[in-house]
């Protein structure tokens, strides 16, 4: 999460990168751009709006030594010597360019751009930023011609959303250069974050939060919800939120003894995925940690309750409210229709 109320940008160079698959070569600009005031005041929030409510972190990435990652050694020049910022761009460029190994990866416009007083941590800094645009939309343009107004379709970029960025800020801790990345059009995951960027997870609350809900919600998806029912993955769900929000740290054997009570075979199953989970994913599941506040908002966001009916009805579980369905909703089978039901109690409606 950054702050850019001081942030400015001082240097801005756009090009165009191709791909090797269908011969689209790249495009170099050959200096800097200098903005008109309009422009500027548009292209500053566009290019940082996204990374203000970023929690997770990255750390730059290499499988034999650190020194030899593109990227980390490119940002570390330009922030040393701001005169190889537009000889460096294009070697950004043409390693982004490298990274093109399928059809389906997409040509499009990239801005670099350095920033002066980024605010990080209560750090302010310089950030080097990687910004690349792969979709424009259509707007119209008019134009007069022979007295009368007439309209024509021009491509353009939006405002509103920005496709794949990073923001390299120059600032290390102890697992390094911190890299913060948005990826809006994620349809290859592995071409901007594990091939061109290489990086990987920073290693601390964050991202051990995030780690442990996301295994939750599979648990839910893959044990719970198949061995159990929906009802009872949503209970599970709301418990599991319920316990990060009533807590400021997790303790695993605490999390288990709270959400699933006395059914020891439902801790053994849980044990059994944490083991899965951390296979399949290449990540470790800390037993023990802070939890991140920032990041338990934003997954519970993507929790979804929702039961779903082959009658086309639906009934949504409050996530904050574990033990309402418990309470409140009852479910059994009608021997006459030869169907299941729910019955829900209640004493007003809206």
């Amino acid at each position: 999460m950054i702050k850019r109320t001081r942030t400015s940008i001082t240097k801005f160079i756009i090009h165009k990168v191709g791909n090797k698959f269908n011969s689209a070569t790249n495009v170099f600009s050959e200096d800097v751009i200098t903005f008109d005031e309009e422009s500027y005041e548009l292209m500053k929030p566009f290019l940082l709006k996204p990374f203000g409510n970023i929690a997770e972190s990255y750390r730059f990435n290499h499988h034999a030594n650190i020194e030899l990652n593109e990227i980390n050694n490119y940002s570390t020049e330009i922030f040393k010597d701001e005169s190889s910022f537009v000889e460096i761009s294009k070697h950004i460029v043409n390693h982004l360019f490298e990274q093109s190994n399928s059809a389906q990866i997409k040509t499009g416009d990239v801005i670099i751009a350095l920033f002066e007083d980024v605010e990080y941590k209560d750090v302010v800094t310089q950030a080097l930023g990687i910004f690349k645009i792969e979709n424009k939309i259509d707007f119209f343009q008019t134009f007069m011609e022979k007295g009368s107004l007439d309209v024509f379709v021009q491509k353009g970029i939006s405002t509103k959303r920005l496709d794949k960025g990073c923001l390299i800020i120059n600032s290390s801790d102890a697992e390094g250069r911190v890299v913060l990345s948005v990826d809006n059009n994620n349809y290859d995951a592995q071409y901007w974050i594990k091939n061109f960027l290489n990086v990987k997870y920073a290693d601390d609350n964050n991202q051990h939060t995030q780690n442990y809900i996301e295994m939750c919600k599979d648990f839910s998806d893959e044990v719970i919800k198949e061995d159990f029912g929906v009802h009872e993955k949503s209970k599970f769900l709301a418990k599991t939120v319920d316990f990060f929000k009533e807590n400021e740290d997790v303790n695993i054997h605490d999390f288990k003894e709270e959400v699933f009570e006395e059914d020891d075979n439902q801790k053994a199953l849980f044990d059994n995925y944490k083991k899965k989970f951390e296979e399949i994913n290449d990540v470790l599941v800390r037993n023990q940690f802070a939890i991140s506040d920032i990041v338990l908002k934003k997954q519970k966001q993507k929790i979804k309750t929702e039961i779903k009916l082959d009658t086309n009805i639906q009934i949504k579980l409050d996530i904050d409210a574990p033990d309402a369905s418990s309470e409140y909703l009852e479910k059994g089978y009608d021997e006459e229709k030869k169907m299941k039901f729910y019955k829900v109690y209640f004493n007003e409606e809206d």
